[in-house]
């Protein structure tokens, strides 16, 4: 399935090493401004080639077209369709790996699905197609701060054993991990250095603060807003875990240690701590929303691997071209973008009901 979601619902397609990518955008209402410059600075956030620990090939990605339905850049209540053309993509890369499955990577599976293999695309799995979610991220991000002061703050928090313990959300942008604590920044960094010197790569944590959201967000039974955001952030290739709340650490509580009792602060009814995420009855209250995704080490890794050929043949392989040691600066645009995007699908659910 390349649509996603109901109401405000986005269909992506193209890949890697194509010649575009496109994303059609449905249901966004009309008579709405949107701001061109805010697509564009999202786009950056997760481009190729920002820093040494991310892949160096080079995209204009901020150079995006609008091909339909934005009239003097207002929505019309009607699709809008965006492209963003790949103009440094090079398939001679891949030749060295044209009769290999690589390991941690869709080419066996795909192959067995399809019974095709066109081996420089990395078909829909590559990483590039989260380019069009981030679109139209930046377009739901901006009607939800406009229309409900709701914003969404991705960030570093663990890597390896360093993890992140004050929060400041105007220092994310401010390092190259978008981490928010600046005292274990430099430690982070030095680490996922060291690791990609070594040709390896890292896996890391991810926690998301959606803030502001309003109290009636999720529906009772099969649109929960824990299943809502567990199933996008699951889609995209990188996660292998999402948490919230008390987290995995539910294990060791009682009943008794883990729940949340009632206060009235300032006219506002509120619970002083954090185990439910402030979701109850899987419905959002007005606290903020909280998460935490496990993403996995990035699969392509300049160290030798052992393998499988298209003949079944077991040989050793080592890739060339441009990959990235670690993935994660450009992973948190894309995480608040499925967030964006969920919520925005929610509050448009709720109001046609309304």
């Amino acid at each position: 399935m390349n649509t996603h979601w109901n109401l405000f619902r986005i269909t992506t397609f193209g890949e890697s090493h194509g010649n575009a990518l496109w994303v059609v955008i449905d249901w966004l209402p009309a008579n709405f401004k949107i701001d061109l410059e805010n697509i564009a600075y999202e786009l950056w956030r997760r481009k190729p080639g920002q820093s040494k620990i991310t892949t160096q090939r080079k995209e204009n990605d901020e150079d995006f077209e609008i091909l339909s339905w934005i009239f003097e850049w207002y929505s019309t209540g009607h699709p809008i369709t965006i492209i963003v053309k790949n103009e440094n993509q090079k398939s001679k890369d891949y030749n060295n790996i044209k009769d290999l499955f690589r390991p941690n990577h869709a080419d066996l599976t795909y192959f067995l699905k399809y019974w095709i293999r066109d081996y420089r695309w990395g078909w829909r799995s590559s990483g590039r197609e989260t380019l069009s979610r981030v679109i139209a991220w930046a377009i739901a991000k901006q009607y939800l701060k406009e229309k409900f002061w709701i914003e969404i703050f991705a960030f570093t928090k663990q890597v390896w054993k360093y993890k992140c313990e004050n929060i400041n959300y105007s220092f994310i942008e401010e390092n190259i991990l978008r981490t928010a604590d600046e005292k274990k920044a430099p430690e982070m960094i030095k680490y996922v250095e060291e690791i990609a010197s070594n040709g390896n790569s890292v896996g890391w944590i991810i926690e998301c603060h959606i803030k502001n959201p309003p109290a009636w967000l999720g529906e009772p039974v099969f649109w929960k807003i824990k299943s809502i955001l567990a199933s996008s952030m699951l889609s995209i290739g990188w996660v292998l875990g999402f948490e919230y709340g008390a987290w995995f650490d539910t294990v060791n509580l009682t009943w008794e240690s883990y729940n949340e009792w009632f206060e009235n602060k300032n006219w506002k009814i509120y619970s002083p701590h954090n185990n439910y995420s402030w979701i109850l009855g899987w419905i959002t209250t007005w606290e903020d929303v909280i998460f935490r995704v496990a993403i996995k080490p990035t699969s392509s890794i300049y160290s030798k691997q052992k393998t499988v050929d298209v003949h079944g043949n077991e040989v050793d392989f080592q890739i060339s071209g441009r990959h990235d040691p670690c993935i994660l600066p450009r992973v948190i645009p894309v995480i608040e973008a499925m967030s964006a995007i969920d919520l925005l699908d929610l509050v448009l659910l709720d109001n046609s009901r309304r």
